[in-house]
């Protein structure tokens, strides 16, 4: 690793573990940042991505991107960004790789069916489902509720889209369990890694989209900034074809937006003049970002893809059909929780709305096809038909 810069996460600083790990700190040489890393690759939870929407619901192709392989091209983004700004890169890849843990399946109409179902009982909130499944959930250790993972990367998953003013009763809860100063800005790691992961899905479902032929050139070229980086392109490879040039101007938007990045995050931590992580939570402002101008390249972009791509008829579509796959299982096991599986059956409370949030504790972890086939098993294969 890189020298750290003195406003980085330092591992010998962090301000550790809910529960302490007495003789367990040191299997190898790792620090704690790079074990929390090592225990999200190798939680159930995140395995569970690679089946799990990005933007096509249960894609057939093999070439789409799901969950698993956008938190690892995040990752990817972000660790190298962390290297070049003189921060903590295994705090940066571990935040990446875990921001998507707590998506339901079918991606945002899974959660927008559980928002509805839980409406009575607190709602849903992917963000805060991500660290109650690292923190009590996914238990794989004889001594402790969930992954146990540092102070550093809980606030960091807490605050992935900035600081936390209202926090719904799953974030309470867990903030009641272990204080994440919510209400403060996160380190720069975790800034880093939520602006990795605009980078990485803006560019990448545009890569998606225009594979799946639900996008095509012609309307990218609309957007100005999608217009300039073709532009480059085109002039650096005359004699190329265009689709073969269709990745080559995911990859020179990519460079554009880290690179405005970097320069810019180095400008603003220089003008803030902060000296420690601790400056960096009380600043009461981000200081990872892009220009203005990119900024609002950015916004214009994103409105483009969710009025082309996300927004598109047959995307409308299979979100219908996965709100109802949702909603149907839902209604199911709060009619009969023998419907679940024996481990989340016996746990099931009488009570509300711990029985409402525990049943859709269970769906949330489910893969899009285990839902479907739960969903087909339950109510038949032709329950779905138009």
């Amino acid at each position: 690793m890189t020298m750290l810069a003195p406003y980085a996460c330092h591992p010998a600083a962090s301000r550790g573990r809910l529960h302490a790990e007495p003789g367990g700190e040191m299997r190898g040489p790792r620090d704690i940042f790079q074990r929390d890393r090592d225990r999200i690759i190798h939680s159930i939870a995140f395995r569970r991505l690679r089946h799990k929407t990005q933007v096509f619901v249960s894609p057939d192709g093999d070439h789409y991107r799901v969950r698993l392989t956008h938190s690892l091209e995040v990752a990817q983004i972000g660790r190298t960004t962390a290297r070049t700004l003189g921060l903590n890169e295994d705090l940066t890849e571990a935040l990446c790789l875990a921001h998507d843990i707590g998506h339901p399946p079918f991606g945002h109409a899974g959660e927008d069916a559980l928002e509805a179902a839980l409406d009575q009982h607190g709602g849903f909130d992917h963000n805060a489902h991500t660290l109650r499944t690292l923190m009590l959930l996914e238990s794989p250790y004889p001594r402790f509720r969930g992954l146990n993972l540092s102070w550093e990367m809980l606030e960091g998953l807490a605050k992935h889209n900035g600081p936390v003013v209202r926090p719904g009763w799953a974030m309470r809860e867990l903030n009641a369990l272990f204080p994440l100063d919510l209400t403060s800005h996160a380190s720069l790691e975790a800034q880093l890694a939520a602006i990795s992961d605009d980078i990485a899905y803006d560019n990448h479902d545009i890569d998606d989209g225009l594979r799946a032929g639900l996008l095509t050139l012609e309307q990218l070229l609309e957007v100005p900034f999608v217009q300039l980086c073709w532009d480059r392109v085109r002039a650096r490879y005359p004699d190329v074809s265009q689709d073969r040039l269709l990745r080559e101007l995911v990859r020179e938007q990519i460079g554009v937006m880290a690179n405005d990045l970097l320069e810019t995050t180095r400008l603003n931590i220089a003008e803030s003049r902060v000296e420690t992580v601790d400056d960096v939570r009380a600043l009461g402002r981000t200081l990872v970002g892009f220009s203005p101008d990119l900024a609002a390249q950015e916004r214009a972009l994103k409105r483009f893809m969710y009025a082309t791509l996300y927004h598109h008829p047959d995307q409308l579509a299979a979100a219908d059909r996965a709100r109802v796959i949702v909603t149907d299982l839902f209604r199911a096991y709060q009619d009969d929780p023998a419907l679940m599986p024996a481990e989340w059956r016996d746990e099931c409370a009488l009570e509300e709305p711990t029985r409402s949030r525990h049943i859709a504790d269970f769906i949330a972890g489910m893969t899009d096809r285990y839902a479907e086939k739960r969903h087909r098993e339950i109510f038949g294969a032709l329950a779905l038909a138009d």
